[in-house]
């Protein structure tokens, strides 16, 4: 195995508390003859891996994933499926590696670095052979299992906006305060990170408020649909749960990308009818999944 052995270790259990955290990218193009992925080459340790970075402080790892494949690699990228996290022994202290599955969509021109001096394209099949360590070789597999994804979309969920029964208004005019702006504030760059060309809101002011902070930074208008609206009295939950699931279907059969803000009595059951089982999609306020299709069927929601 090349380099000295610090840069992946042993493994760790999974209970063991994590005391490094880091994201990175198997990040893939259209080649000549299928699908390529992106190594780089670390003088360090005289390695090829997979792009990763450790997180910057308060970084949600989803961002600070994206980050580090443009710094090593120059290349810009949409997150799509996320990938399972590794985890090992790294000088000692226990370390996890958060992966997602991104598509690139741009580059600059690669400068070689002291961190990185090398960027290669590989085959998938190539790209399993060439990685140093059997940790990214995993990954690599988990990725080339993975159905094509047609589109990706990000659902959140509204944020704060204090407690119904001190609003004296229209709950549909309930405004978000100052934890939910916080909240929206903070949305903005998961929001970037899937490159949207629409912003879709349910109908109510807090969850349009929610997208208002990322529309003025993506320059989009935010198009409010019906679609994803909670029951109003006398609408069965069921109703506004096949509607809201029939749009997300719609929206990804278009593939494009697309953030939409719900409800919390709405996306629990659309995720459901999405996935076709029952789980846990209770979403907290100012929360939210990122979708990826292959075509009509969700691949994998992965909580953010």
């Amino acid at each position: 195995m090349p380099g000295d052995g610090r840069a992946y270790g042993e493994r760790m259990s999974d209970d063991e508390p994590v005391r490094i955290r880091a994201a990175g990218g198997v990040v893939w193009r259209p080649g000549p003859t299928g699908v390529e992925i992106c190594l780089v080459h670390r003088p360090r340790y005289g390695d090829w891996s997979l792009p990763k970075g450790k997180l910057d402080a308060g970084e949600h790892p989803l961002v600070a994933a994206v980050r580090e494949v443009a710094e090593e690699t120059d290349v810009r990228a949409v997150p799509q499926v996320r990938l399972p996290t590794v985890r090992y022994r790294s000088e000692g202290r226990a370390k996890a590696v958060d992966w997602w599955s991104m598509r690139a969509v741009g580059a600059g021109g690669f400068q070689p670095g002291t961190e990185v001096d090398e960027v290669a394209w590989y085959a998938v099949d190539d790209a399993a052979r060439r990685v140093s360590y059997p940790h990214d070789a995993e990954v690599i597999a988990a990725f080339a299992a993975l159905p094509p994804v047609t589109a990706t979309l990000l659902l959140v969920r509204h944020a704060h906006a204090g407690k119904r029964g001190t609003w004296t208004g229209p709950d549909t005019g309930r405004p978000l305060d100052a934890e939910g702006w916080a909240q929206a504030q903070a949305l903005v760059p998961l929001v970037s990170l899937v490159r949207p060309v629409r912003l879709l809101s349910a109908s109510a002011r807090r969850c349009v408020q929610t997208l208002d902070p990322a529309a003025a930074r993506l320059d989009l208008p935010i198009e409010i649909c019906g679609d994803l609206d909670e029951p109003v009295p006398g609408q069965q939950a069921e109703e506004c749960a096949l509607a809201a699931a029939a749009r997300l279907t719609a929206l990804a059969g278009a593939g494009e990308p697309v953030a939409v803000c719900s409800q919390g009595k709405v996306i629990p059951g659309a995720l459901e009818r999405l996935t076709g089982r029952a789980d846990d999609f209770t979403t907290a306020k100012g929360g939210g999944w990122l979708l990826p299709f292959a075509g009509d069927r969700l691949v994998a929601p992965d909580r953010l």
